[in-house]
């Protein structure tokens, strides 16, 4: 499977501080998953196209790194990586200053596809996932 690489961009707002006025550690998984959702439909493999495929990819992993703080008004970018999707998939993201490059948070995320009716445990992917991410 080739690797499938995106950008997404977003500027951290005022709602997003904790009292210290740093970016609030469990707001960069928001970013994240923004990013995923982002790759997704960039691929044109939604979550709601999963819905109606009546599979879904829940959360069983979440590796986390925080290297640096961010601050409000920063413009930063989430850089995503397909790694794979069988038997799991496998995302990797770099959140970075977007002026500068440095890195400020890194994860990896791993999903199991289940069947949404039974919740059974699938470890291919979806056909029509696969044949997105061959026209990407």
């Amino acid at each position: 499977m080739k690797k499938i690489k995106t950008e997404y961009d977003l500027k951290v707002e005022f709602y997003d501080l904790d009292p210290m006025e740093v970016v609030w550690h469990g707001n960069y998984l928001k970013y994240i998953e923004a990013a995923r959702c982002d790759m997704l439909e960039k691929i044109g493999y939604t979550y709601e196209d999963m819905k109606n495929d009546n599979t879904a990819y829940p959360v069983a992993t979440m590796d986390l790194k925080y290297i640096k703080p961010a601050f409000f008004g920063q413009k930063l970018r989430v850089e995503s990586t397909l790694e794979s999707v069988e038997p799991a998939l496998i995302i990797s993201y770099i959140i970075k200053d977007s002026k500068t490059g440095e890195k400020i948070f890194k994860a990896r995320s791993m999903q199991i596809r289940i069947d949404s009716t039974t919740k059974e445990s699938l470890y291919t992917a979806h056909e029509k996932f696969l044949k997105k991410i061959e026209e990407y």
